[in-house]
């Protein structure tokens, strides 16, 4: 029988009490305790808590139940300004300490035998790693799912200066969902009245937003959006790591993500720069999943087999592993299965067949391997140059080669398909495509045209490849530029090309990774330059992080352009620094020549393990 104690009121040090749900085992205690912090709804259901045996999501107080049955004392807290929680809601901030509070909280309690895990996905994420900033008492193992930022201005929020637009219908959603909306029927109506597909490529101020109505998430949007330099605002504790790795709580923590979501990067930076100072353990799982599907075999329109879901590969289900984790690495005990025996396990996209499998996607495959550390020990960096006629080649370009150039719209963005996105509907979705406009495709003007074959994407792709070639971590672009304007963005992405079949006579572009950098970001995130109309400047595009094997035929496609939206705002190729500058169309140029020899890094596997 399970004690629920509901509606706890506990106070933050700033006096505002925060809503927390306990549930409590039979027996006299203590218990150890597991700790999950939500801005969606401690009482509610999360898309991502089911396994493939049994695909409905359960609910959290039935998985608190489940926790509570092997003995553990289950925790539920709504964040600040959520929910029953009081104060109010800025997305991110203040969970560090609010964090802190609930554990000194905890461990005060007469049921609490002094030691606390955490756990959670996204949000749920996000507040562990900034709790863990404080090193605080008691924390005594983690499980981090998809989130717990490294620096939101490098991912999340923002990335290569540019903002994600995902911010945007994350705030819609939610503050629909607020407490305050709940109980304004007037607010509610403003709200709904406004359609984000009318919003979303216009600048939000505030006042002037389909968030009026709701000021507290219009502010935090607009804050967001406004501070496009690395600042101290972005320097927060609880949105960026990076300073304090030396302070942060030295226990055992799984740091989980997948390739199609946006959080892979700041799991992948939080256990390189944990792993060398920590005594952990500390484990890295990337996975082929989009946010928190990890018990699926598809991501978009690509499917990688029966053997990508988590279920059967990285432990017996998504619940039965972040147990056994507890019980080994919380509890000490040694007869719980330890199914992470490595430091980091992958799963390595490709190796299909590349037809079209029963449900209509492409069966673009894989498997699971295990690593000793990241980046991969035997990973060889490989610089394939950028040629003139679309190649993408080892050897150098020729000298004296003519740029590649194309006008970029403003206005007639390169429409985003697929990626590493969460939170992104209805405008967008995650996962894998094939790079061509459909009907349904969000800002598609040519449906049925690939995103190759618009005049402002420059192509760059290999031969068919000789032999099966695996490339596994983050592609890196060092070009040379130019463009007519002061200001102006540019992306590349990774595509894995398939030759054509049967099922698919025009072949299959699928999207692997993507970078972004806006322009006056080249030199340093803190302090923006503008360029220099029509003269040549180097700059570095880091995609994020990818595990691909390119079957032998396939060719490894680097598209370059000047915008991926809704992923991203849309660079009005303006000067910045005037509000009131009108956008302009930019005449952008890539430099293929021996004396600008534009190139990627390709981290590729050599002899990829069986």
């Amino acid at each position: 029988m399970t004690t629920i104690l509901s509606d706890q009121m506990v106070a933050m040090r700033d006096g505002v009490r925060l809503a927390t749900d306990i549930y409590l085992p039979d027996g006299p205690g203590p218990f150890p305790v597991l700790l999950e912090r939500t801005p969606y709804d401690k009482t509610g259901t999360n898309h991502g808590d089911f396994t493939a045996r049994d695909p409905e999501p359960r609910s959290k107080p039935e998985i608190a139940r489940w926790f509570v049955e092997a003995g553990y004392a289950y925790v539920l807290q709504d964040c600040r300004g959520r929910f029953a929680s009081e104060g109010v809601f800025t997305k991110y901030l203040r969970e560090a300490e609010d964090g802190a509070d609930t554990l000194a909280w905890l461990i005060d309690q007469p049921w609490c035998d002094g030691r606390v895990g955490t756990l959670g996905l996204s949000y749920g994420a996000h507040v562990q790693n900034a709790l863990a900033c404080l090193n605080p008492p008691g924390l005594a193992a983690m499980f981090l799912d998809s989130g717990g930022f490294s620096s939101a201005y490098h991912g999340g929020a923002r990335q290569g200066g540019a903002f994600e637009l995902k911010q945007l219908t994350w705030a819609r959603k939610h503050a629909l969902q607020s407490p305050e909306t709940a109980a304004d029927p007037a607010r509610r109506a403003a709200l709904e009245s406004e359609k984000i597909e009318d919003w979303i490529g216009r600048r939000w101020r505030i006042g002037h937003s389909p968030l009026a109505a709701a000021p507290e998430y219009e502010a935090y949007i607009v804050e967001q959006w406004d501070n496009d330099r690395l600042t101290d605002f972005w320097k927060q504790r609880g949105i960026y790591a990076f300073d304090s790795y030396g302070d942060y709580a030295d226990v055992p923590a799984v740091h989980m993500s997948s390739w199609y979501d946006p959080y892979s990067q700041t799991a992948i930076d939080n256990f390189t720069a944990l792993t060398p100072i920590k005594r952990g353990p500390i484990k890295l799982v990337l996975g082929p999943w989009t946010h928190g599907q990890r018990s699926v075999t598809s991501s978009g329109d690509a499917d990688f087999g029966a053997d990508a879901v988590l279920d059967g590969q990285v432990g017996p289900d998504y619940f039965t592993l972040r147990r056994d984790w507890f019980d080994r690495h919380m509890l000490g005990r040694a007869d719980a299965p330890e199914h992470l025996p490595a430091p980091v396990r992958i799963f390595v996209m490709g190796g299909g067949s590349g037809r079209r499998t029963a449900e209509g996607r492409l069966d673009h495959g894989g498997r699971w391997r295990d690593e000793a550390a990241w980046p991969l020990p035997h990973v060889r960096d490989v610089a394939m140059y950028l040629h003139g006629d679309g190649g993408l080649r080892a050897a150098l370009p020729a000298t004296g080669a003519a740029p590649l150039s194309y006008d970029f719209d403003p206005a007639d963005p390169v429409p985003t398909i697929g990626g590493a996105i969460t939170s992104g509907a209805p405008l967008m979705f995650a996962g894998g495509y094939d790079q061509r406009e459909t009907e349904d495709l969000f800002g598609a003007r040519h449906p049925g045209r690939a995103l190759a074959e618009r005049p402002d994407v420059l192509v760059f792709e290999t031969e068919p490849l000789a032999h099966d070639t695996e490339v596994t971590g983050s592609v890196v672009a060092a070009l040379h530029i130019s463009s007519s304007a002061v200001d102006t963005d540019f992306t590349i992405k990774l595509v894995d090309v398939y030759p054509p079949n049967p099922d698919y006579p025009e072949g299959y572009a699928l999207n692997l990774a993507h970078g972004i950098l806006r322009a006056r970001f080249r030199n340093s995130f803190e302090h923006p330059e503008p360029l220099e109309p029509d003269t040549v400047h180097a700059i570095t595009i880091r995609a994020f992080p990818t595990s691909n094997l390119f079957r032998a035929g396939h060719r490894i496609r680097i598209e370059v352009s000047s915008s991926n939206f809704p992923h991203f705002d849309v660079n009005p190729n303006s000067d910045w620094r005037d509000a009131d500058a009108a956008p302009v169309v930019a005449r952008n140029s890539i430099f293929v020549d021996r004396d600008h020899p534009s190139h990627i890094i390709l981290p590729i596997v050599p002899h990829a393990k069986g």
